[in-house]
């Protein structure tokens, strides 16, 4: 799989194996969009690979054990462009807790949702599904239960997209963010069975 995902602002620092990769982040980099104090930085390296393919789920084992200054984050992402894409990632806050969270930009402006989590948690799974232009983000400590984070809607989610991982380092720092067990698999996330539309 490795072999088929082309960056998107290639990192300086990094390392591409046949089931590892590392990025090294460099200081000041992010992805985010106009809400709440009208920021905009669009410069994380960003590595994914295209699809056409409608219903299908992405796996992949987050390793930050060496993050260690405020907002340091790696993690999955949809980018799209710079006003359309996705991300989810563990964000370092301080030695008590981070931020586990998830970020969907539509049409330039970012929103951001997350839950406090202990300091000491230092790898976190992803899944990434897809339903046509609908997506769902979760979560696992394991690799094997998952939690979900959001189901949301992406409005240029629709086509061919591109996705992957990404890491980043918004204020002045830097570390070395691992990526392994990186897979794709028939969409995990089930169609609607419950109450139907009137």
């Amino acid at each position: 799989m490795i072999e088929k995902m082309k960056w998107t602002r290639t990192p300086r620092v990094f390392v591409l194996n046949e089931d590892r990769i590392e990025i090294t982040t460099e200081p000041h980099t992010d992805l985010w969009q106009r809400t709440y104090y009208h920021f905009q930085n669009d410069n994380a390296p960003v590595l994914q690979m295209e699809t056409e393919e409608k219903f299908f789920s992405f796996v992949v084992k987050t390793d930050f054990s060496e993050s260690h200054h405020r907002f340091d984050q790696c993690g999955i992402v949809m980018y799209l462009d710079s006003e359309n894409w996705l991300k989810a990632s563990v964000e370092y806050e301080n030695d008590k807790f981070q931020h586990l969270g998830s970020v969907v930009t539509n049409h330039g402006y970012s929103d951001w949702a997350t839950t406090a989590i202990p300091a000491d948690v230092k790898n976190m799974w992803y899944r990434f599904s897809r339903r046509e232009d609908d997506y769902c983000i979760e979560c696992s400590e394991d690799g094997v239960f998952f939690s979900q984070m959001r189901v949301c809607h992406v409005w240029k989610g629709a086509g061919k997209i591109r996705f992957g991982i990404y890491a980043c380092s918004p204020e002045n720092s830097s570390f070395k963010a691992v990526f392994t067990d990186l897979k794709i698999t028939e969409c995990a996330w089930k169609a609607h069975d419950g109450q139907q539309p009137d």
